[in-house]
């Protein structure tokens, strides 16, 4: 039986190293790709968080992963972003001003000045419609957060889950 294959995009800053464990104790096969020839063969993308977008797009673009990760997701490849993974889906970032990869309409903004930033620590991710991966996490998941910025979809109707934080944001997007 083979196993699934997940591509792990480098995008120059990241947890590369632990996400690549966590896939490869659930029996997943990873394949780092730093190039666009090795996203070939891979059921999925991972895009891993920690990082700022101006710096990681700029090395998506560099390399090419950029449209390479645009076409994969265009003929069916899903795409699993991590933390700042999750907000390169989007168009824009107000962090840097950066033009981000646009599979999703909508800007990464920063958290309300009325909160503690950066948001660090476990949090509460509430449903908002059924997904696979709200199943996962069970009634009353958690999950561990390390962001300053959060994505702000144009249509809400992509929003799998939310956070509190100074406001709720998205923290689990699907389309």
């Amino acid at each position: 039986m083979s196993r699934l294959r997940v591509g792990l995009v480098d995008h120059g800053a990241g947890n590369l190293v632990s996400v690549r464990w966590a896939l490869e104790d659930l029996g997943v096969a990873v394949r780092l790709c730093r190039r666009p020839a090795q996203l070939a063969g891979c059921a999925a993308l991972v895009v891993p968080g920690v990082g700022a977008s101006g710096p990681a797009m700029a090395r998506l673009r560099r390399t090419g992963l950029d449209l390479a990760i645009r076409q994969a997701v265009g003929e069916g490849v899903w795409y699993l972003g991590l933390c700042l993974g999750l907000q390169l889906l989007f168009e824009r970032s107000d962090e840097d001003g950066a033009e981000l990869l646009g599979l999703l309409a909508g800007t990464v903004r920063v958290i309300p000045a009325a909160s503690r930033l950066p948001h660090i620590g476990w949090n509460h991710v509430v449903e908002r419609r059924p997904h696979p991966l709200v199943t996962a996490l069970g009634a009353g998941g958690a999950a561990y957060f390390v962001h300053s910025y959060a994505a702000r979809p144009d249509d809400p109707a992509v929003i799998v889950a939310e956070t509190e934080h100074g406001g709720r944001f998205p923290s689990i997007v699907a389309a």
